[in-house]
């Protein structure tokens, strides 16, 4: 059974359909790099995998059952989200850390936390530092680690090493393939002609809002 499966799937926005009838099914396991011209329905498609906005026709299925059944919030605890554009909130990085378990009535895991701090190569001390000090990298790892505190089964994944160099794009993409071989399936929008087949096991090119193809690659 498919994880995720969208059933011919269209969405609209203003009176401009983005995506037109989309149909693809998403196995448990699957790093699937996701590749096209820019405004070409990419980051709609991931926005509708966790139910972040609704299509206009057809339907999304998640574990066999309708994407709608599922509580929202719920949801987006198995289907995490990492945007392009880093959102941080409060004032302190301390902040964003304590979300993923207040929100599951936890207590803040400190070993945890220093131990995705360490997978990307930061420093604890990141937590008692300001939102507005850090730069975008940081930012954008700090993002990714507030999403992996507690192991999604998919994680999707929005362009998230565009403001990063080399060295922490290797970082980052180390830490993905990882949890990949650990089982979180990986949705990963990319620009980056090499890193779309660096890792994927499968390729989806969307253009003008359809799918041109799903290559298998490995």
């Amino acid at each position: 059974m498919s994880l995720l499966e969208f059933q011919n799937v269209s969405f609209d926005n203003e009176g401009k359909t983005i995506l037109k009838n989309i149909s693809v099914s998403i196995k448990q396991g699957d790093f699937i790099s996701i590749v096209g011209p820019s405004g070409s329905g990419k980051s709609t498609f991931l926005k509708l995998c966790n139910n972040l906005i609704s299509p206009a026709a057809g339907s999304i299925m998640y574990k066999g059952k309708n994407i709608n059944e599922y509580n929202p919030t719920e949801l987006r605890k198995s289907i995490a989200y990492c945007f392009q554009t880093p959102c941080l909130f409060g004032d302190m990085v301390i902040e964003n850390i304590k979300f993923p378990f207040s929100i599951r009535n936890a207590k803040l895991d400190q070993n945890r936390a220093s131990e995705l701090f360490s997978l990307f190569h930061m420093s604890s001390d990141y937590l008692d530092k300001g939102v507005r000090n850090l730069s975008g990298g940081e930012k954008q790892r700090i993002a990714l680690i507030r999403n992996l505190l507690f192991k999604p089964e998919a994680l999707l994944l929005d362009e998230i090493t565009s403001a990063l160099d080399t060295d922490n794009t290797q970082i980052v993409e180390n830490v993905i393939a990882s949890l990949n071989k650990e089982g979180v399936t990986i949705l990963w929008i990319t620009h980056n002609r090499e890193q779309s087949r660096k890792y994927a096991n499968k390729l989806l090119t969307i253009e003008t809002g359809e799918i041109k193809s799903l290559e298998v690659i490995k």
